[in-house]
């Protein structure tokens, strides 16, 4: 069993308060990803688990002990960091085993954890290699190797993939997704970026400004975001957030109109913190627009991204707003042309004045 519980979680820098007040629980066996943009705090927080920074104040328990007092080398924890860190005069053998050396783990036992790590990393055939002669994922298994065979209780990923391309990052996302099946362990892995977090993540949490803005499995936050940051951030593309007024709110959801002149569109939200004549915030997800001749929203196409299966076009309303709309990839809509869109409202959000979200009136059973 592998459990991390925070309550209360806060650290301070003189009078700078750069965590404030995290309570979260982490499941034995679950993946966690905290996420968020630069500054929020997640490599400072995965950082106080590890026993590398300070706590101030709250509490901190693994497997239901508290260890604010305990070092990070008796926490059970092994962390790999975004650079890899390896030794450049040694073999990926070597460079796996050194902690265990280090720790005078016998030979043999040293030798059989470091082979069965590169097995699940399928690394064997590279054991021999010093890290010039390894590709940039093939050093970073190693580094991730190099925390397997310490058997942790918990695994810290902090930013692991940054140094990678594109591919290579894809590539070493299903490839972590494999491990943690494979290895059943309980991790924690922190990144900016928010399509490893939906990709990877048994359960999100989005950090902004030192606080927990939501937690939740990747669909629960994509479709039941609780606050316009957690809108604008969970989604690749973002969601399209549009200024309204509520017209009317009632049972049966809310009528929200767009701001300079644009439709009435009609939500299934809760009608409580959306008055009549109050201000809102309306949001859109780009697959929830499409092109209809007929269509209340109209405007010109900036740019047709065109990414093969789908294309995203970029669109500039009569009113001044830009939104981005997904379509099918061989749709001929080209930039600079007008286009009129229709509106899912049914799959629309709305905002209060606060940015907080209205509960929708029905779950989508997706984001359970």
């Amino acid at each position: 069993m592998a459990t991390v519980t925070l309550r209360d979680i806060r650290k301070s820098y003189g009078a700078f308060e750069a965590i404030k007040g995290i309570d979260l629980d982490v499941a034995d066996r679950e993946l966690v990803v905290f996420v968020g943009p630069s500054g929020c705090g997640k490599s400072t927080l995965l950082r106080m688990i590890a026993g590398l920074e300070e706590i101030t104040d709250g509490e901190l328990a693994i497997d239901g002990k508290r260890v604010n007092e305990t070092g990070p080398a008796d926490r059970g924890l092994a962390m790999v960091f975004q650079s890899y860190a390896l030794y450049p005069h040694m073999t990926v053998r070597q460079n796996m085993g050194f902690a265990l050396r280090m720790a005078g783990v016998p030979r043999a036992e040293r030798d059989r954890k470091v082979e069965e790590a590169a097995r699940i990393l399928q690394l064997g055939t590279y054991l021999d290699r010093r890290p010039k002669e390894l590709s940039g994922g093939q050093r970073q298994r190693v580094a991730i190797g190099r925390a397997i065979v310490r058997n942790p209780k918990v695994f810290l990923f902090d930013e692991p993939l940054s140094n990678l391309d594109a591919a290579l990052r894809g590539q070493m996302r299903v490839e972590l997704t494999r491990l943690h099946e494979e290895l059943n362990a309980t991790m924690i892995y922190v990144t900016h970026d928010q399509v490893e977090a939906m990709t990877l993540a048994d359960k999100i949490v989005v950090l902004q400004a030192g606080r927990v803005e939501q937690v939740g499995s990747p669909l629960e936050l994509y479709h039941h975001p609780a606050n316009v940051f957690v809108a604008g951030f969970i989604g690749s593309p973002r969601m399209n957030l549009l200024p309204g007024t509520a017209a009317v709110a009632n049972g049966t959801g809310v009528e929200v109109d767009l701001d300079a002149g644009g439709p009435r569109v009609t939500v299934p939200s809760q009608a409580a913190g959306a008055a009549s004549g109050r201000a809102v915030t309306l949001g859109i997800r780009p697959e929830a627009l499409r092109p209809d001749a007929n269509g209340p929203l109209y405007g010109e196409v900036k740019l047709a991204e065109r990414l093969g299966g789908l294309t995203l076009l970029h669109v500039g309303l009569a009113g001044g707003q830009n939104v981005i709309v997904q379509i099918e990839g061989s749709a001929p809509t080209r930039a600079h042309e007008p286009i009129r869109l229709a509106v899912d409202g049914a799959a629309c959000h709305v905002f209060d004045a606060e940015g907080q979200a209205l509960p929708a009136l029905r779950r989508n059973p997706l984001a359970a």
